[in-house]
């Protein structure tokens, strides 16, 4: 029972602070017992290398992204001061010289892209390998073995206890998104809504899902799980709703007669409300594991062209503002199939193991095909999805 909660990820994502934090901790402990045990020398290097790689990020893809930049900037930075090292010590320029011009190049070969941190471990452990130029090589040695070490135990106890993958948050992060973009299209749809729902701090909201979803892109590639082109549109999908949405959220009417056109269209409010509902059933479906299988209608703005079209104010001038407010609700609609079309096109986003666990955590009812072989794509429960 502990073992599955442990390898449950509502629970991991709930509860990705604590777990992090004993993530690290346990790292550092494991690193303390190995340099105390075998007595490693400049043993330090190796608990700030533990703590380096882990970091911030409380997720597999992106300790695997950040851990292997740290290792290949550590063995090259480590080669070439050891070749540094290895050079004639009576002329006393080459050392300085040559690591000047290494940092120089790495510097400039990963300057605005995403390699810098690979680039910045290239020059800590080049100036940790030559020191103060007294070309010891065994202390550049065991330096170099210590960053190695500590950033292995960093990724090893990542993805072993309690691992907790960057593919699951954006999973999770995608149907919040879904939810608070349904919220928000009910209220500006509703005359019954909350009165005490704040859209703009939902919008806030969404906006930072959109950006943390953004920042998961690497890890979640480091994953291979997805590829960078499906989180593109993805993201570009969720981007362009919540705007759409955001736009019908400000539009406003300057005249009643627009207004009343609006009211009289039969069948637009139930349109709109359905939407908001289908809206609400992919995040459900997106949360749970569960394929997508939602049929978005397409507003058909056919019926509403007489209203829409013949629109006069007042003061006999023809109004706009009623076609337009129907072009956004038809681009929200269409956007919406977009996005669950690019969805049902993901193999690997369907997932038995989630499925089952969601009865647990009150998101659906009993799973009762417990014997039933996935289908093509899905996750099984016997590996981590």
């Amino acid at each position: 029972m502990i073992l599955a909660r442990l390898r449950d990820p509502y629970f991991t994502h709930r509860h990705r602070r604590t777990l992090h934090v004993m993530r690290v901790a346990l790292a550092l402990c494991i690193t303390f017992g190995i340099i105390q045990l075998f007595t490693i020398p400049h043993s330090g290097w190796a608990l700030v290398s533990t703590v380096m790689v882990m970091g911030n990020l409380p997720h597999i893809g992106g300790v695997l992204d950040k851990g292997r930049q740290r290792l290949l900037g550590t063995i090259l930075g480590a080669l070439w001061g050891l070749s540094l090292i290895l050079l004639p010590e009576h002329i006393a320029i080459l050392m300085p010289l040559g690591s000047l011009l290494g940092i120089a190049f790495v510097t400039w070969f990963t300057f605005s892209k995403r390699y810098g941190y690979g680039g910045l471990m290239f020059a800590i452990t080049l100036l940790l390998v030559v020191g103060d130029g007294t070309h010891d090589l065994s202390v550049a040695l065991w330096r170099s073995f210590d960053v190695l070490l500590g950033t292995l135990v960093g990724i090893v106890v990542t993805m072993l206890v309690m691992p907790h993958k960057a593919t699951d948050m954006l999973r999770f992060m995608l149907a919040d998104h879904l939810d608070h973009m349904a919220r928000l299209f009910h209220a500006h749809t509703s005359a019954t809504s909350a009165p005490d729902l704040d859209t703009r701090e939902l919008l806030k909201r969404c906006s930072g899902l959109l950006i943390q979803q953004r920042g998961l892109v690497d890890a979640i590639h480091r994953e291979r799980r997805l590829r960078r082109g499906e989180l593109d549109d993805l993201i570009s999908l969720q981007r362009r709703m919540l705007s759409t949405i955001e736009l019908l959220l400000e539009t406003h009417w300057n005249t009643r007669a627009g207004h009343e056109r609006i009211d009289a269209m039969q069948g637009l409010r139930d349109q709109q409300h359905t939407l908001a509902r289908n809206l609400g059933t992919l995040a459900f479906q997106v949360r749970t594991g569960h394929p997508v299988d939602v049929d978005i209608a397409p507003f058909d703005l056919q019926r509403h062209a007489e209203l829409a079209g013949s629109a006069y104010g007042e003061d006999g001038r023809k109004l706009f503002s009623p076609s337009g407010y129907l072009w956004l609700n038809r681009e929200l609609a269409r956007l919406s199939s977009a996005l669950i079309e690019r969805l049902g096109d993901l193999e690997r986003l369907p997932s038995r193991r989630l499925r089952k666990r969601a009865q647990h955590h009150g998101l659906q009812a009993p799973y009762r095909d417990q014997d039933r072989t996935p289908h093509q794509g899905e996750s099984d429960d016997r590996e981590p999805s």
